[in-house]
């Protein structure tokens, strides 16, 4: 073949690779149907499992709700939190209990108003909503509780979530579940949920193994800024009545005897440490010793914890074991957090049921309102 027939002869076409066909197909289908990359990746989103694996039908079902609650009476600040029923709301929301596992299928009500969470939300073009963020626990991405998963509730609406207390596996190293956890808002305010942690979206999570002790009472305290315990500080974090204590976020009470629970939480952007007066517990992953002792002496046993932002642990404690009853202070063990008044009081009842004398509601020391009421991003 001489030169100019070589010149004139077809040139043999490039062969396309399936892999390269492929996306031209995609790419062709998305530009022709006016469609977005973003809008794939939501789709293909919205194709992935509801359950995570080894969850393949929830074994329970509860209902919470997203409410307002009144405002912060000293300082004006909204208020949000969650309950079992919208009448029971509070901040801590209620504590969730699961076992080693159980799956759990949890319908999440938001009846915060639009107009609520509107003043609370940072950029004007953030979507309104609240979600449910849990550690810990296993779960899809449709079940992450975000914005950019499209996993949150707008107002009026309801969506359910789902979790899985995973076991222990020890032929993949999987270290499963148990332990102390915690769930919150991760929506409302801006992508990352800081004004709805700041406005009380936040609960305890304790997941359980067959044959863990059930205590009698259980208690959140949330350690964050401006100095607050579950958003209070000074007197307004113990409102125990004298004659008659009733349980509950600002009311730490126990009869002596009782197993009393503690799920302790950081919120907010400090750090802090955890002090319990006449008490002390394992630190373990679940604050118990295993094995009836075997190798107790290897466990450090103590009554002060660092607490760090997003941390979480839990523990029981027998109240007034060896101690007797009394009013045993709870505090953050950095000085001048405790001067500014973070601290509050268990208060260990006599086996009668009794108030030991020397309390009076609001005798915590120290510490003003914060300006923005302690719920607050502290360094704006």
């Amino acid at each position: 073949m001489n030169d100019s027939e070589q010149a004139q002869a077809p040139r043999p076409r490039p062969r396309r690779s399936p892999y390269a066909l492929l996306v031209a197909l995609v790419l062709v289908e998305v530009l022709l149907g006016g469609g977005s990359l973003a809008a794939a990746a939501v789709g293909s989103q919205l194709q992935q499992p509801e359950q995570p694996e080894g969850c393949t039908k929830p074994n329970r079902t509860l209902q919470l709700h997203a409410v307002e609650l009144p405002r912060d009476p000293a300082t004006n600040q909204i208020r949000l939190g969650y309950g079992f029923r919208p009448d029971a709301a509070s901040y801590p929301g209620p504590t969730i209990e699961m076992s080693r596992g159980e799956c759990l299928a949890i319908t999440l009500h938001n009846h915060v108003p639009a107009a609520t969470l509107a003043q609370l939300r940072t950029d004007p073009e953030h979507p309104l909503g609240v979600s449910l963020h849990v550690h810990g626990v296993k779960y899809t991405q449709l079940s992450d509780g975000t914005v950019h998963s499209q996993s949150f509730v707008p107002p009026g609406e309801s969506r359910t979530y789902t979790w899985f207390a995973k076991k222990r596996d020890n032929r993949t190293g999987s270290q499963g579940t148990a332990g102390y956890w915690w769930y919150h808002d991760h929506v409302v305010g801006g992508p990352h949920g800081t004004q709805g942690l700041g406005a009380g979206l936040f609960g305890g999570v304790v997941v359980r193994r067959p044959g863990d002790p059930k205590p009698d009472r259980t208690y959140v305290t949330a350690f964050g800024d401006r100095q607050t315990i579950n958003l209070r500080r000074g007197d307004a974090t113990d409102t125990c009545d004298q004659q008659n204590p009733q349980p509950g976020p600002t009311c730490l009470v126990a009869r002596q005897g009782e197993k009393v629970e503690f799920i302790v939480i950081g919120i907010g952007n400090d750090m802090h440490t955890f002090h319990l007066h006449g008490h002390s517990w394992a630190d373990t992953r679940t604050g118990l010793i295993d094995n009836n002792g075997v190798m107790a002496d290897s466990i450090p046993i103590i009554d002060n914890k660092t607490l760090g932002p997003g941390d979480s642990f839990g523990f029981q404690v027998t109240a007034g074991d060896s101690v007797g009853p009394g009013h045993w202070m709870l505090h953050c063990h950095m000085q001048f957090h405790s001067d500014a008044g973070m601290s509050t009081t268990v208060h260990v009842l006599d086996e009668t049921g009794a108030m030991m004398p020397g309390h009076e509601p609001g005798d915590q020391p120290g510490g003003q309102p914060a300006p923005d009421g302690g719920g607050g991003h502290q360094h704006n």
